[in-house]
């Protein structure tokens, strides 16, 4: 397992960056879906896969806008 971690293959969560092993899965601490090592913009690729937090995401960008007219 240490070996596909060091070699820059195998998967980590987003959120916890010690959390990592050899193949996909799913973070022990928060659930969240295991990333590919190396991944370039691992949090939108994250948030495309689910739809809750672009919905979420757009709604707080409303609300702070909201906030500042």
């Amino acid at each position: 397992m240490k070996e596909a971690i060091d070699t820059g293959k195998g998967y980590y969560c987003l959120m916890h960056r010690d959390v990592r092993q050899p193949t996909y899965g799913k973070c022990s601490k928060c659930g969240m879906a295991l990333l590919p090592e190396g991944t370039r913009f691992a949090m939108l690729q994250h948030m495309v896969k689910n739809p809750m937090m672009i919905i979420a995401m757009a709604a707080i960008m409303i609300a702070a806008m909201a906030v500042m007219i």
